[in-house]
């Protein structure tokens, strides 16, 4: 039986580092970095722990709280205005505060970073966006007529 054990931690083993075989090295030293930084007891191990100090330390404690039956609640932490929580949403995109992230950058970024939109939806959501004769979007109005409404479409 312990044979047989043996084979399958091999086998176990050896389709592990097939794995490794599909990533370039330098990706595999990010992945190893990232979970150098999750795994907080520097166990080998990342555990749930490891995950709330991880957490903690980015500020994302309210993540890991469960959801409520109330949406409001699970959309915006309690205090927050949705203003404030869009504006800051734009804020990694506009380092220097100038109220103005690029339409084709930001374009760029929607089509190929996480929940990835299609250029139809990108499209639709620049509708409504300002955007100056440079080709800037200014999301602070923005984030106005989202909150707010459309001056147009009120009068």
């Amino acid at each position: 039986i312990k044979k047989a054990s043996n084979k399958r931690q091999r086998g176990a083993q050896k389709s592990c580092s097939n794995v490794f075989s599909m990533f370039e090295q330098s990706q595999i030293q990010e992945f190893k970095e990232a979970f150098g930084c999750i795994d907080q007891d520097r166990d080998g191990v990342i555990k749930k722990q490891d995950l709330k100090e991880t957490y903690a330390q980015l500020g994302l404690m309210d993540m890991l709280r469960p959801p409520t039956n109330k949406p409001s609640d699970d959309v915006l932490p309690p205090g927050t205005d949705p203003e404030d929580t869009i504006l800051a949403a734009f804020k990694p995109f506009d380092p220097n505060g100038t109220g103005f992230v690029n339409k084709d950058e930001f374009k760029r970024l929607l089509m190929n970073q996480a929940d990835k939109f299609t250029a139809e939806e990108v499209d639709q959501a620049f509708a409504l966006a300002p955007i100056d004769p440079t080709g800037n979007i200014d999301y602070k109005q923005l984030c106005y007529i989202i909150t707010h409404g459309d001056e147009k479409e009120e009068s």
